[in-house]
């Protein structure tokens, strides 16, 4: 989690959110340059920008066993050439191990449809502490 991502152009944002997920354990160092080239070559495909507000940049990334993700949060917003122009201000960024691509669609799908609704995009906003984040995210992805 990163509540108050600081990047405000679309790559250094992905770079800041693998370099977390890095500084944190849950991506070896050693995986880090072959994440953010799988990454790279998905955003060049086209943005993962969706509208709403929300980014949802992710690849297939050999070695791992289990999917990794951050959410990060931007109060000013990042411009992300989301396809309804609008800043970024959710992005959550995962990577699925290599060729599992019925758990890469499961997981997109279940992002996409929690954070689907104005009213956890609105809670989100106004979370103070990444306890609330968390707990709002956590509630809101049981139910979808």
């Amino acid at each position: 989690m990163v509540a108050d991502m600081q990047s405000d152009e679309h790559w250094p944002a992905i770079v800041e959110l693998v370099e977390h997920l890095v500084a944190i354990g849950d991506l070896p160092e050693d995986q880090k340059s072959s994440a953010l080239t799988a990454l790279k070559a998905r955003e060049d495909q086209r943005s993962t920008g969706i509208g709403g507000g929300i980014a949802i940049p992710h690849c297939f990334l050999p070695g791992l066993e289990n999917v990794v993700t951050v959410f990060g949060r931007s109060n000013k917003g990042v411009d992300f050439c989301a396809l309804d122009r609008a800043l970024v201000h959710f992005v959550v960024l995962f990577m699925v191990p290599a060729e599992q691509y019925t758990l890469h669609l499961k997981t997109l799908a279940a992002i996409a449809k929690t954070l689907n609704s104005a009213e956890t995009r609105k809670q989100l906003s106004a979370a103070n502490e990444e306890s609330e984040i968390i707990s709002i995210l956590s509630e809101k992805a049981s139910v979808a």
